[in-house]
């Protein structure tokens, strides 16, 4: 695009807060936020750096996207990155994204809470706390009835499922509600999300006394909360809903870039003791070789936006200002952080002092020093980062920075299960950890291949909230790995995938096995992918083998079909232990001496 395009284009948008992007046919260059969208695109007709001429150059169209205010346009923007992976954007490695609610472009519309919306479909958000949003979809399921569950549940049905049995859908699947009934009640969610809390809050409220007037107090308190986050939803009664801990919790965020990655260190304390720590990788955006990418006068425009205008891409200050946002997409703010400098975007340090957060850069004292070691931290090359290294020497290939660890445990075909482990930079990354109950058989090879379908096809189809690994690793042997290459064969996911048996250690590769050192540095690292991969597997299958097999089917009167109505109900034994005798009852085929039954027994 040129000068005059960019101009156009710009004359075209709206003055209000939102998210730009500059695209290349399908491929999303660059995304940026605003707070007034048509200033900030402007801007761009007499870019700061050849590296934005570059992109613009580049660019062949200008989208966009309007929010109601420039929080929800900070927001959206992580979202966007962490989704499109744009080249001109930094990027912050294996994390999650903001989450949002949709009602989907149905004639009877489905809601749900994602991070990427169906086409079509009327989202909101998105928004800081998944918690409450939680809470308020479940609450306007109960309230409004509205349908939650996927195209292939919903068609073909002829009786309503558990979900209406729950009281949480109205089942238009078989016609108990009709049409334009269930479309009134999709108006009122509607509104709700527009503003109106009362829609939501009133029910709740009237449901709330009625509870407390018939003494029923443990539901009426259980109202009372979900009231509260109702009407924190919008920005009102945060106080009721803020945290009381006397606990001051505290994140020290530091950065370093060392040529196209950046990392950033994390330390947690509480009551000023350190209790966690973390290192963090992100991609730095794409630059030509011949471009300078420290030319400009890093002054800050009109919409806030320095990761263009100002400092340059490759920065400490706009390193911590891509991760602030995009880390804590999906994790409870801490009640101060502490940084190394200022984030180059200060939208980011309104946004965290809007949330309550106490951002500071200290110059002296006890938490100057806590900087100079999350510093330190950063900068660190530790052994594991050789390890890697070494990994992708030995196979041939890219750093390997994400692997994915693969194995299953059963007894002889039953309570098959099979665990998705994930290291990041040598080190295991636990948050991303997944499980899976596979079919009952005694075959390995068809237990491993439907694991690893599984896993491929979540990515393929954009269900998985994970970035791709860059390498797959078997628990087994060549069989293993046979059948792991055949399920990526099938569904089309182009990752290098190996094996490490465990008798004789050695590496199986599509192309023969490999018999390294005992010492070996990229040994050692595939070691323990696959150990931590094996025991997350047997951990899971003993939790199924012994909760599900042998307490609850020990109970009288709790039959198989029983059994899984609790668990689909309740999601967990330790939740049916914690169930009070009137949510028990709740589930079909549970009276009220079965209920006292698993009370006593649990």
């Amino acid at each position: 695009m040129d000068t005059a395009d960019v101009r156009e284009r710009a004359g075209d948008l709206p003055r209000e807060p939102g998210v730009y992007q500059f695209q290349a046919g399908d491929t999303t260059l660059y995304v940026g936020k605003a707070i007034d969208l048509r200033d900030r695109v402007r801007s761009y007709t007499d870019p700061r750096s050849a590296r934005i001429r570059g992109m613009v150059d580049r660019a062949d169209a200008i989208d966009f996207a309007v929010t109601d205010t420039e929080t929800q346009a900070l927001l959206l923007e992580a979202n966007l990155i962490k989704r499109l992976q744009p080249r001109f954007n930094v990027r912050l490695t294996d994390d999650k994204s903001y989450p949002l609610v949709q009602l989907t472009d149905h004639a009877l519309p489905r809601i749900e809470i994602t991070r990427d919306p169906d086409e079509g479909a009327t989202a909101y958000g998105p928004y800081t706390n998944k918690g409450h949003v939680e809470t308020v979809v479940k609450a306007l399921r109960e309230t409004y009835g509205l349908r939650g569950c996927s195209d292939h549940k919903y068609r073909n049905r002829d009786r309503p499922c558990l979900d209406y049995e729950m009281g949480i859908c109205s089942a238009p699947c078989t016609g108990e509600i009709d049409e334009a009934d269930y479309a009134a009640d999709v108006t009122a969610a509607e509104r709700f999300f527009e503003g109106e809390t009362g829609v939501l809050a009133d029910p709740i409220r009237r449901s709330m006394e009625a509870a407390a007037e018939n003494e029923n107090f443990e539901r009426a308190a259980n109202l009372r909360d979900k009231l509260n986050s109702v009407e924190a939803f919008h920005g009102e009664g945060e106080e009721a809903v803020a945290s009381q801990s006397d606990e001051r919790s505290t994140d020290v965020l530091a950065a370093t870039v060392e040529g196209d990655t950046a990392r950033v260190a994390r330390l947690h304390s509480e009551r000023g003791q350190l209790v966690d720590r973390s290192r963090h990788r992100l991609d730095a955006p794409e630059m030509d070789a011949a471009v300078d990418d420290h030319e400009g006068d890093g002054a800050t425009d009109a919409g806030g936006d320095t990761a263009v205008a100002g400092d340059p891409p490759d920065s400490p200050a706009t390193v911590l200002s891509a991760f602030l946002t995009q880390y804590y997409a999906e994790r409870e703010l801490p009640e101060t952080i502490l940084l190394a400098e200022r984030p180059a975007d200060p939208d980011v340090i309104d946004w965290l002092e809007a949330e309550g957060v106490d951002v500071r850069v200290p110059g002296a004292g006890r938490e100057a020093k806590l900087v100079d070691l999350a510093l330190k931290n950063a900068q660190r090359r530790s052994g594991r980062d050789d390890e890697v290294a070494a990994l992708a020497d030995r196979l041939g290939i890219a750093r390997p920075d994400r692997i994915e660890g693969f194995d299953v445990s059963h007894a002889q075909g039953s309570d098959v299960v099979g665990s998705n482990v994930r290291f990041e930079d040598g080190s295991p990354a636990k948050a991303d950890y997944r499980r899976k109950k596979l079919s009952e058989r005694n075959d390995d090879y068809a237990n491993m291949r439907e694991l690893v379908r599984w896993r491929a096809s979540r990515a393929v189809e954009g269900r998985d909230d994970r970035s791709d690994p860059d390498l797959l690793l078997i628990d087994g042997g060549e069989g293993q790995l046979g059948a792991a290459q055949d399920a990526l064969a099938e569904v089309g996911w182009d990752v290098p995938v190996i094996a490490l048996a465990k008798d004789e250690e050695l590496v199986i590769t599509p192309g023969g096995p490999r018999n390294w050192p005992d010492d070996s540095e990229a040994l050692h690292l595939l070691q323990r992918v696959r150990d931590e991969a094996h025991r997350f597997a047997v951990q899971y299958h003993q939790t199924v083998r012994d909760e599900v097999s042998t307490v609850l089917d020990e109970v009288p009167g709790v039959g198989p079909e029983t059994r899984k109505r609790l668990l689909r109900r309740f999601g967990s034994v330790e939740n049916v232990r914690e169930a009070s005798t009137e949510d028990l009852t709740d589930v079909d085929g549970v009276g009220a001496k079965t209920a006292e039954t698993l009370q006593a027994r649990l």
